[in-house]
């Protein structure tokens, strides 16, 4: 069976799939014009040539005894494997991911009955192993062993068809995973070689411009985006700690995005469907960048979106949702404060900080603990929670349509019987809104200001690099949702205290009351850092007052580095040795992204 070209989350654009299949993996006997041959036999020479490299050096490394020569070794096949990187994640992602995956345990948890823990294999592991001396040579050589099994597995099932939109994709997925992780050093944990490993990367997008240099009307639109792309090359010749990131994306990433546009054009390309980006993404931080729709299961019901937002929104304040008429969705989401409360828990009976709301959309999983996978299965919890509105579904549905003015909004918006679900889903398309990406840091990036102080930036710099923030706070949305495909929203150990004066860890076990998973105790979701000046206190247990007190722990490695014994902790607990300039040009650019007038948010 051919290899399947894009893989995409099962619960989502399901009818998507199947175009994708219609149109990437067609017969090898269908009718294919010269062109179209030409081009897919030589992006599939290019690509199996390097995989071929990737496998057989990988295979040689085994059979050396010196470590350094190891090391040497891995760095080659290291090479190949970023080479085709563009090409492999695009057309083969799951296998791309594991292949590419942090040396943490992975986690698999669909019910009590089927939860599935591996270990970790791909390149990020070897690269660990090979510092860690002579007794893990044994594991070293398996790891080595499983991922050669993979790529050679890869390698047969490759057969490559593409068509011009799968081009665009491909390239506008590398130049933004580029810009979110491979800058950060988020996968070259060890060696610190992200920089120019991204050169790698870049060097194929060439490689393919080259291969489709006929199909271009525009010859100077072929040399523009060839050369932006080779001086971004040189750009990233450079230190991993000095590199100036935020010029980076302000100065190569946007304008690749930009002349990607007018390749488009040139091209006249006909994309079937939105991916998680834009098909018409001009920069990284725009507020049209990501496509909302896409995180959400109700990707069809978009008619009258805008009455529906402003139902929402009035819903969204109403007490009556609550059995006791005391509370609304906005009693906890005080729109002041970005959609929080400003309280450690909201009263004595929450055990955790209320998060905001603001950016919520883009996610694939809810509530800090993740035992949701939608902004309107989160209602559901909300509504059956004794402590919270203490009131389920379909006793809301009743009080709702009791008001005139509910009912004939809800039959007029809606036509149909499904009022449990329109009510959560007039709420959801209103929380859907609240993300403006119109923070100081955003106009700044985007050149509709020039206000940022070089602390500021500095701090940009430093958040995505030395402080390795950006490796679990993924841009533009700087939580947990993993760019360019944003289908994973990752969940961290990160060894929170009970108590600001860090001496014993917090005993809320997060995601682990769920299926008792041992490997998940104190596993919680990545939530977004925009707005977060206004998002005090802090953590899930609302540990921390300040930024201070958050930055210092993770300065000093998490609870690990905190003394405490967390056997699967996920945030790296070497201390970062940031000075005390660095830490706050951090905090000062986090407060950048303070969204503007986010108050005063109007639908309409």
């Amino acid at each position: 069976m051919n290899n399947i070209l894009l893989i995409i989350r099962a619960k989502t654009y399901t009818f998507c799939i199947c175009l994708l299949l219609l149109s990437v993996i067609s017969c090898k006997t269908e009718t294919q014009s010269t062109e179209a041959i030409s081009t897919d036999k030589q992006i599939e020479k290019f690509y199996l040539s390097e995989l071929n490299h990737c496998i057989n050096t990988l295979d040689s490394l085994s059979s050396l005894n010196n470590t350094e020569d190891k090391i040497a070794c891995y760095k080659k096949a290291r090479k190949h494997f970023k080479t085709i990187e563009p090409i492999l994640a695009f057309i083969d992602q799951n296998n791309y991911k594991s292949l590419n995956a942090p040396n943490i345990l992975q986690i698999q948890e669909e019910d009590a009955t089927d939860i599935k823990i591996k270990k970790a294999f791909g390149f990020q592991v070897i690269e660990e192993l090979l510092h860690e001396g002579p007794n893990y040579i044994a594991e070293l050589e398996n790891t080595i062993s499983i991922t050669s099994s993979r790529l050679k597995l890869v390698k047969e099932n490759t057969y490559i068809n593409f068509k011009d939109h799968h081009i665009i994709w491909l390239l506008r997925n590398q130049i933004v995973r580029i810009a979110t992780t491979g800058i950060t050093g988020f996968d070259s944990p060890v060696l610190a070689q992200s920089l120019l490993e991204s050169q790698y990367a870049y060097q194929t997008l060439i490689t393919i411009l080259d291969i489709y240099k006929g199909k271009f009307k525009s010859t100077e639109l072929h040399k523009d985006l060839s050369g932006l792309i080779l001086s971004s090359i040189q750009q990233l010749n450079d230190d991993f700690e000095s590199f100036d990131r935020y010029n980076f994306i302000k100065t190569s990433t946007d304008p690749q995005l930009k002349l990607l546009l007018k390749v488009q054009k040139d091209w006249n390309v006909v994309f079937p469907f939105e991916m998680a980006l834009s098909n018409t993404i001009s920069s990284l931080f725009d507020s049209k960048a990501l496509n909302t729709s896409y995180f959400t299961d109700y990707k069809s019901d978009t008619t009258f979106l805008k009455q529906k937002e402003l139902l929402g929104k009035a819903l969204f304040n109403d007490t009556r949702l609550s059995k006791n008429n005391t509370m609304a969705c906005a009693t906890c989401h005080i729109n002041s404060l970005a959609f929080t409360d400003g309280k450690t828990t909201f009263s004595n009976k929450q055990t955790r900080n209320t998060p905001t709301l603001t950016y919520s959309a883009y996610q694939q999983l809810y509530f800090l603990d993740a035992r949701s996978g939608s902004l309107e299965g989160q209602i559901v919890g909300v509504a059956n929670n004794h402590d919270e509105f203490n009131l389920p579904m379909d006793s809301i549905v009743k009080r709702i349509k009791q008001d005139k003015y509910y009912e004939q909004t809800l039959n007029a918006l809606y036509n149909n019987k499904r009022d449990d679900f329109n009510v959560r889903h007039a709420i959801s398309s209103y929380i859907r809104t609240l993300n403006l990406f119109n923070s100081k840091f955003d106009n700044n990036i985007n050149g509709k200001e020039n206000s940022l102080t070089d602390s500021e930036i500095r701090g940009f710099n430093l958040f995505m690099g030395k402080a390795a923030c950006a490796t679990c706070h993924f841009p533009p949305v700087f939580n947990g949702t993993v760019p360019p495909n944003f289908n994973d929203t990752e969940l961290e150990i990160i060894g929170v205290p009970e108590t600001a004066a860090n001496k014993q860890l917090d005993d809320d076990l997060g995601r682990f009351y769920f299926f008792n998973t041992e490997e998940r105790k104190g596993a919680f979701k990545t939530t977004t850092v925009r707005n977060i000046e206004k998002t005090a206190p802090y953590m899930h247990n609302g540990v921390y007052q300040t930024l201070e007190e958050v930055v210092d722990f993770y300065n000093k490695g998490g609870g690990n580095g905190l003394g405490f014994e967390i056997t699967h902790q996920t945030l790296p607990f070497d201390a970062l040795n940031l000075t005390t300039q660095e830490q706050t040009d951090i905090i000062n650019f986090m407060k950048t992204l303070t969204d503007n007038d986010v108050s005063n948010k109007e639908i309409l």
